[in-house]
């Protein structure tokens, strides 16, 4: 029987002023990272006489969250490049993440991927979570056993 600790996946994200390493050991929070898709790979349509068809829609398109914990140095690296890829539409939008996940041979590729917006932030009591949130044009995953 296979196990999973995250300590096997392996994560980056790269793009114009930006190469950071997204792995364990950078101070992500529990949460870790999530890859959600925006739309669904079908569309049924049913005809006023019961016939259906099914569409096979081309949407890859979808949502990167990275958590990391309010002391992470990767919130310094992200709001950096952040900055920087505000500054041009040339460099908006040119990021890819990359997760490996060597013990289990899952593997997730998000290509034109972008900075969402400027994360929420509290200062409270009790150090926050900082949720970056990405758009990517293309999230391709691939899961192992």
């Amino acid at each position: 029987m296979k196990t999973y600790s995250f300590l096997d996946v392996q994560c980056a994200i790269a793009g114009p002023g930006l190469v950071a390493n997204l792995s364990a050991g950078v101070g992500l929070a529990d949460e870790g990272i999530s890859f959600a898709f925006n739309g669904n790979i079908n569309t049924t349509t049913i005809g006023a006489d019961g016939e259906g068809m099914n569409t096979l829609r081309s949407d890859r398109s979808g949502t990167v969250t990275v958590r990391l914990l309010k002391s992470s140095p990767t919130n310094q690296i992200l709001s950096a490049a952040l900055a920087f890829q505000r500054t041009s539409s040339a460099a908006h939008g040119q990021n890819t993440i990359t997760l490996f996940d060597r013990n289990k041979g899952d593997v997730v590729t998000a290509e034109g991927v972008a900075f969402n917006k400027v994360p929420d932030l509290n200062f409270g009591k009790e150090a926050q979570v900082i949720e970056w949130q990405f758009s990517a044009v293309k999230i391709s995953p691939t899961l192992g056993s």
